[in-house]
């Protein structure tokens, strides 16, 4: 709430992309600023997949938020998961805090709420036992333990065909995630050939599952027969027109274009396909009468408040932004995007609403070892000029020196030894 000395109180739900933005931007602004999070920490999410597949540990692409924010006088972190809204009192409720409450009401003068996404499994919510997705650390963590522990009992196995299944990884989603987590994956199976004595890591078949017909569709079409291509030379097998129709501990089902079904033996399957909107923007939407769409996103004014309450903002992948016409927005669900918003936002706090408008930088993707593609205001590269521009900007993006320090010196020596000093099997 406003205090003593007139100070308006802005309220951050979030400490992604966008929260994180929108709080730095309010750095010189007269308001006082409280960021809330149930993780203690930034995650640079674009780079999961790396920590997934050992490249980089966990720490490197974590930030502790009270370490970004040290320097900010007017802002502070609170621990806790937001549970609700009352918005005609203006308050967040909160849960779980570190203190051990379960009902503790936070007032605003103005809210912003960055929830972000998780990957969506069209309906079929069991498959993530077996499918962990790449949205969070704790995924990218299961996720290396899967990885890492299919090839250690491959070299323990002693049924030939049981083996094949374990050396089997099947990458369902064929985005910028899933193309660079497969060609990880298949690079990782190389470098492990002189690791292991029994199973030859090489004989790693690593499926690439599309139900579209190429990979990297948000990508012109030329950059996607390229990067289909630099898939196929590292060993890793599109399987396009191809939608997934049940997941199980030891085997895939397919469904081809034509009606076929195929069953895959695999015990690794990773999920990178679709995406639902935070919880939030449901506890939102209840709370004010709001619209969602299909896939549970928000739908916002053009200045991105909530509908019959300006005070209130919403941003991100947990959102839909109507456009001045009266129709919907098409941006696409990364991280430049929620960013944009989150510092639109500290500017209609500062002066006044004004409708969000995005600056398409571009798209890029990183397929293997010196080989990427990249469409960026019109220039479309593929291979090492890619991968070296695919490098600098993630680098540039990462949050603090001593994370991108850290990141650049293990991306260096992995290049140099071709090995990854992250392959820690938490059981």
């Amino acid at each position: 709430m406003t205090v003593a000395d007139g100070t308006p109180h802005v309220v951050v739900v979030g400490g992604g992309f966008g929260g994180l933005a929108a709080v730095r931007a309010l750095r010189r602004a007269p308001v006082r600023v409280t960021l809330v999070d149930r993780r203690n920490f930034h995650l640079f999410q674009p780079l999961a997949y790396q920590v997934a597949t050992g490249a980089l540990s966990a720490a490197e692409i974590a930030t502790p938020l009270r370490q970004i924010l040290r320097r900010q006088r007017n802002a502070s972190v609170l621990l806790a998961d937001v549970v609700g809204f009352e918005l005609a009192r203006r308050l967040v409720l909160l849960g779980d805090l570190p203190t051990g409450e379960h009902d503790r009401a936070l007032s605003y003068d103005s809210l912003v709420v960055a929830g972000g996404s998780a990957y969506g499994y069209f309906g079929h919510d069991d498959w993530a036992a077996f499918a962990p997705e790449l949205k969070s650390l704790e995924g990218a963590l299961a996720l290396r333990s899967r990885i890492l522990s299919a090839f250690e009992a491959a070299e323990a196995e002693l049924d030939d065909g049981r083996r094949r299944s374990w050396l089997t990884f099947a990458v369902v989603g064929a985005g910028p995630t899933g193309v660079e987590m497969a060609g990880q994956i298949a690079e990782l199976a190389r470098e492990l050939r002189r690791s292991f004595r029994r199973a030859d890591t090489r004989d790693a078949r690593v499926l690439l599952i599309e139900a579209a017909d190429r990979v990297l569709t948000s990508f012109p079409p030329g950059l996607s027969r390229r990067a289909e291509r630099a898939l196929e030379r590292l060993g890793v097998t599109p399987r396009l027109d191809t939608s997934v129709v049940g997941i199980g501990p030891a085997a895939i089902e397919l469904r081809h274009a034509d009606g076929r079904l195929e069953s895959v033996p695999t015990r690794t399957v990773v999920w990178a396909a679709g995406v639902t909107a935070s919880p939030l923007a449901g506890l939102l939407a209840e709370a004010s009468g709001a619209e969602t769409d299909r896939a549970g996103r928000l739908l916002v004014e053009p200045d991105l408040t909530l509908p019959g309450h300006p005070e209130v903002f919403a941003l991100g992948d947990m959102v839909a932004v109507r456009s001045s016409g009266g129709g919907v927005q098409q941006l696409p669900g990364v991280a430049p995007v929620a960013m944009q918003q989150g510092r639109a936002v500290a500017r209609s706090l500062r002066r006044g609403r004004e409708p969000f408008r995005y600056r398409d930088k571009g798209n890029l993707a990183t397929i293997g070892r010196a080989k990427a593609v990249a469409d960026v205001q019109g220039v479309r590269l593929s291979g090492f000029p890619a991968w070296v521009l695919w490098l600098v900007i993630h680098l540039a993006y990462l949050i603090g020196f001593q994370n991108r320090l850290l990141v650049f010196l293990r991306w260096t020596f992995s290049y140099v030894t071709r090995g990854r000093g992250a392959r820690v099997i938490h059981r």
